[in-house]
């Protein structure tokens, strides 16, 4: 069966992490997209077994006709993929690692043609030789912003017209529900996971610029939702600002509890040095809530004048000065949301469309 995709995921439900979600939106937009000509299969390589109500959810046009998941074995995945590509005509890799496995794929199935999703850090950087190959064989690669395609760019020597931006969007059409009025106190909100290896999202410095945020508006309360390993080192800088119950570091929350805490919350911060794109932002704007991101990575290409405020990376006053400018400042929810809508799912999957067939 030539018409057909192969996508390859990292993992697709074993984990809550942004890449996860987001090639979940890939897998349903490839669905929906194929005509009944068209079917698609899916390879993950970290989950251990596939649910049917995920897969349902995500495949609404029941093309999906055949997956598997390996548990994290890499002999595994290769295998399959190569055993599965045999009968397609089309992969989509949703991380640089497999890039490779598509190209030896391609060895074996010349007609083959694969396109590349780009995150973000994992593609800011410079490449092995296997990988640079397989990124000059790829047929196009899917920049979730302008700015890791430039950073790329620099790594690699590619046509430009290889590359192609397509915004991440948000997992549903844009919320009409009544915005409900700001919490009272005034609520920070992030939401990040508390790893070690992911410092740069900024949560300390959020920490570190609440002593300053209290002594203007003793009443604002910071909300940390996440967990990992970093939880401690966040617990010891609490007690060592004497900030007490002013941030509440309120570990994992299901998806129902996330979206009241959207909804509740006064101002979204994630002040992250190295956002691919950033779709928490889209969630809290989708709540009509205003953001503080960093002048950095891909939030830029997110956040505008009537949706949010940037601050530099690190600046803990700056960070500081911006969330109380932002807790001042009356903003406008339906224009918030009318900002979040220009990246809906729907046209995410229409310009998706245009680039798989382009």
């Amino acid at each position: 069966m030539r018409n057909s995709t192969l996508l390859l995921a990292p993992e697709l439900f074993a984990s809550e992490g942004g890449i996860p979600r987001i090639l979940q939106s890939y897998l349903r937009a490839l669905s929906e997209l194929s005509g009944p000509d068209r079917r698609i299969s899916l390879l993950a390589l970290n989950d251990t077994m596939l649910d049917s109500r995920d897969l349902r959810r995500c495949d609404p046009a029941s093309r999906v006709h055949d997956w598997r998941m390996c548990s994290r074995s890499k002999y595994h995945f290769v295998r399959a993929a190569l055993s599965m590509s045999r009968h397609c005509d089309r992969i989509v890799c949703g991380h640089v690692a497999q890039l490779p496995v598509a190209l030896l794929a391609k060895v074996f199935n010349p007609d083959l043609s694969y396109y590349l999703v780009a995150h973000g850090i994992e593609v800011w950087r410079r490449f092995t030789l296997a990988e640079k190959l397989a990124l000059r064989g790829a047929h196009r690669i899917l920049c979730v912003s302008d700015f890791t395609r430039r950073e790329m760019a620099k790594h690699v020597s590619l046509q430009p017209e290889k590359y192609a931006v397509l915004y991440n969007a948000l997992e549903s059409e844009p919320s009409r529900d009544p915005v409900p009025p700001p919490s009272s106190p005034p609520v920070i909100l992030t939401i990040a996971r508390l790893s070690a290896a992911e410092r740069y999202k900024g949560v300390d410095h959020l920490i570190q610029a609440m002593p300053a945020i209290r002594a203007a508006r003793p009443d604002v309360v910071l909300k940390v939702v996440g967990r990992g390993d970093d939880l401690g080192r966040m617990q010891t800088l609490v007690r060592k600002l004497e900030l007490g119950r002013s941030v509440e570091l309120m570990g994992y929350v299901d998806d129902k509890r996330l979206r009241q805490e959207l909804s509740a919350c006064t101002l979204f911060a994630l002040p992250s040095e190295k956002e691919g794109f950033g779709l928490v932002y889209l969630e809290a704007m989708n709540a009509g809530r205003p953001c503080l991101a960093a002048r950095a990575g891909g939030a830029p290409e997110v956040i505008s004048a009537d949706s949010g405020l940037l601050v530099d990376y690190g600046d803990v006053n700056g960070i500081a000065e911006r969330c109380l400018a932002a807790l001042n400042l009356t903003w406008d929810p339906e224009a918030i949301r009318a900002h979040a809508a220009r990246f809906s799912y729907s046209q995410f999957r229409e310009r998706l469309g245009s680039l798989l067939n382009g």
